[in-house]
């Protein structure tokens, strides 16, 4: 119904205006804008039409606050006649606008210094609904009999019980991999490390509503350590994956998981980190080593280590020596460990693992303090000097990950004079390569759009918010201005990418979500990132894929890329626990930006 009244709008808007009408869209923020930064709106034009001029309109009487002349035309793109950048950086007075065109305006949207206050803490939400064992979001628990091992090169632990209850569910569908979920232990860690102030304690460490005196992200950030403390037992014995793609029997809550791996019980496998190929249906998946994901291990441990320091010494003590003998465990065996499917051809394929490694050894060096890892650090730093698929056209699914390599950042700080310098021109020939292929469509974005393009958005955001805080290097406002704006609605479709947020505007209402029952959602999935869009020529190869109803972005949807809100569509429109953590980070920035305003 919301976009129903919003396409209606667009068309009542063109009437009664004295400028010559055309039929086109404005696409906004429609999270507002920090009185003090980049503002760039995109006007798609049905028609080829030149557009000279627009004005930044007050929203409660309708007066101009401020015209702009328009000197270049984007041109034809895609079915649009033309495309039109607008530029309002210069308006930065507190209010509530909107933008007029040719007699067309935009959504309304706020400039002040508090858009972004709380929307970091807002993104936990979505985090707490996903949390196996306790589930506060349907007061419940689940999957409590995880599991057993397989996968294994020890004969004598094959088909033994773990106790591995906890952690969260990956998506939609209840699978649970240590590569994912460390990302997000460590996203969320960065995210408070950097930004401390911007969390508030509302929750408890169970998810439950009420205060317990500590902040609730460092609560979610426990929740997801001590599952990872049980993944990794003992030194030498790590575990990669919970279950695997026999899950995927139909929406369902969690609690009520019909879903068998060849026992009488519920009890799920779970796969062993062994640096060997392992089981993919018919096939074989390509795994090298080890690293990939003992990095992950050793970095999220060692972060842990400092950030859990003032809440529980005893507990980060024990942090900082798995740190260590994950590090030494990552160093056995180099290369990457992917993920196991048995019944359909998708996993996760990282095949990198170059960039765990830096991140690992450098948080390892913040803990001594002593510089002993920082060669380690600047060696792996230098095999991989930008993130590969920045720059690049496509990749597999999460062939490259995490999306962004904070190991640079921190290896930034710690590095002085030319090693430094080396770092952090890694970091701006990664910016170079999404900009420049950002500069063929009127957005800017340069992304890839393969599955979970949005994260690859969140990971190029905060590149970008990075490399100027080290360097204070504003090249790339414009850059990341647009990769922000495309998640909060200045996008083909007029969107955000996050369930719920902004509230009163155009957001996903109809998530690719478990849960359901009889195809009637059940939870809305508040705070989650979906997906995103996928280029059409994937879209259009995808297994399984059905609308449930009539697309309502249908005139939106280009050769280029293409985004549903829809529960049938489970490439674009799935909420992800690792891309919902990973913006909890640069929200928290923008909020302690407006701040200092």
């Amino acid at each position: 119904m919301k976009k129903t009244l919003f396409a209606l709008l667009s068309i009542l808007l063109l009437a009664g205006c004295s400028e010559p009408q055309v039929t086109g869209w404005i696409r906004v923020n429609q999270m507002g804008y920090l009185p003090v930064s980049k503002k760039v709106a995109v006007f798609l034009v049905k028609d080829t039409v030149d557009i000279k001029k627009f004005e930044v309109k007050d929203s409660a009487t309708g007066k101009t606050v401020q015209k702009f002349k328009l000197e270049d035309n984007f041109g034809t793109w895609e079915q649009f006649g033309n495309a039109v950048r607008l530029d309002f950086t210069a308006v930065e007075t507190p209010g509530v606008y909107y933008l007029e065109a040719n007699g067309v305006k935009s959504p309304f949207f706020h400039i002040n210094k508090n858009v972004y206050d709380g929307t970091a803490d807002f993104l936990l939400n979505y985090l707490r609904q996903q949390r196996c064992g306790w589930n506060p979001y349907i007061q419940d628990s689940c999957h409590t009999h995880d599991g057993f091992i397989t996968g294994s090169n020890d004969k004598k632990l094959e088909g033994k019980h773990i106790d591995v209850v906890g952690g969260w569910h990956d998506a939609t569908d209840y699978l649970q991999y240590s590569t994912t979920s460390l990302n997000t232990i460590f996203q969320m860690m960065f995210a408070y490390q950097q930004n401390p102030q911007a969390f508030t304690d509302q929750y408890d460490a169970r998810g439950e509503k009420g205060a317990n005196g500590i902040p609730d992200i460092i609560d979610e950030i426990r929740w997801g350590l001590d599952w990872a403390l049980k993944m990794n037992p003992k030194k030498d014995l790590m575990f990669n994956q919970i279950a695997d793609d026999r899950d995927h029997v139909g929406f369902r809550l969690p609690s009520n998981d019909p879903a068998r791996y060849g026992r009488d019980t519920d009890e799920r496998p779970v796969y062993q980190v062994t640096g060997e190929p392992q089981v993919r249906g018919k096939f074989m998946n390509n795994t090298t080593g080890v690293s990939s994901t003992a990095g992950k291990f050793a970095s999220a441990f060692a972060l842990g280590a400092q950030i859990m320091r003032e809440y529980d010494p005893a507990y980060a003590a024990n942090l900082q020596q798995k740190a260590k003998e994950a590090y030494d465990f990552a160093l056995t065996k180099p290369g990457a460990q992917q993920t196991a499917s048995v019944v359909s051809p998708y996993i996760y394929a990282e095949d990198n693992w170059v960039d765990d490694m830096e991140l690992a050894a450098i948080q390892l060096d913040y803990l001594g303090q002593g510089g002993e890892y920082l060669p380690d650090a600047m060696k792996y730093a230098a095999m991989e000097p930008v993130t590969p698929w920045m720059g690049a056209d496509t990749a597999s699914h999460y062939q490259w990950y995490p999306f962004v390599n904070l190991g640079h950042y921190y290896t930034a700080q710690n590095a002085k004079g030319a090693q430094r310098d080396t770092v952090i021109s890694y970091m701006k020939k990664g910016l170079d390569g999404i900009l420049k292929r950002g500069e063929k469509n009127p957005f800017l974005n340069g992304i890839p759009f393969i599955w979970c393009s949005n994260n690859l958005t969140v990971g190029g955001l905060t590149q970008a918010k990075l490399y100027k805080k080290l360097t204070g290097d504003s090249s790339y406002e414009e850059l990341e201005a647009a990769m922000r704006d495309w998640l909060f609605g200045c996008n083909p479709w007029g969107t955000a990418m996050i369930v719920g947020m902004p509230n009163c505007a155009d957001s996903p209402e109809d998530p690719h979500s478990s849960y359901r029952e009889g195809g009637k959602k059940l939870y809305a999935t508040p705070g989650g990132l979906v997906d995103g869009p996928v280029y059409s020529t994937i879209y259009n190869s995808l297994i399984g894929i059905r609308l449930s109803k009539e697309d309502a972005y249908a005139p939106f949807q280009t050769v280029w890329c293409v985004y549903h809100d829809d529960n049938g569509d489970y490439s674009t429109n799935e909420p992800t626990m690792d891309g919902t953590a990973s913006l909890t980070y640069y929200l928290s920035a923008m909020q302690e930006e407006g701040k200092k305003m």
